[in-house]
């Protein structure tokens, strides 16, 4: 009977554990979305949702080019086919949240076509998107990328 209600308990104790592990914060399945909308829409060339919903009219990037831009830059960019890919996925490894400001880290792997730079080739590189909410939504204020490989 001991080794009964040892079981039960342990299975109680491991059913609690797992459903606070499977808790996911509201706000991080919202980010999750967006972020694969702005990987969606910028392999699609989607720019009327990137320009009016996601990237914040003042963002700003630290291009892979290892050139500081702006959103005005980055939509230039995707006009002129610069932003344009075969295959675009991303590896989400971490968002923290600081009040109203969302910090998302990861990996990206690309493989640019046309005119771009590496066209043809596959690019790995570490990204970070900063995430703001302001007047009941998200956008990204600010992006880092580096290319961590070519091949």
């Amino acid at each position: 009977m001991k080794q009964f209600y040892t079981t039960l308990l342990f299975c109680s104790c491991l059913a609690f554990t797992n459903n606070i592990a499977l808790a996911q914060d509201p706000r991080e399945t919202e980010i999750r979305r967006l972020e694969n909308l702005e990987r969606e829409s910028v392999l699609k060339s989607d720019s009327s949702i990137l320009f009016d919903k996601i990237w914040s009219p003042n963002m700003v990037v630290n291009t892979p080019a290892n050139i500081v831009g702006t959103v005005e830059g980055t939509k230039h960019q995707l006009r002129s086919g610069n932003l344009n890919y075969i295959s675009f996925e991303r590896n989400i490894e971490k968002i923290t949240f600081n009040d109203n400001v969302a910090i998302v880290m990861g990996g990206e792997i690309i493989k640019p076509q046309g005119q771009q730079v590496n066209a043809g080739k596959i690019v790995s590189r570490r990204f970070t998107n900063i995430w703001l909410y302001k007047n009941n939504s998200w956008s990204i204020i600010a992006r880092q990328a580096t290319i961590i490989k070519v091949e």
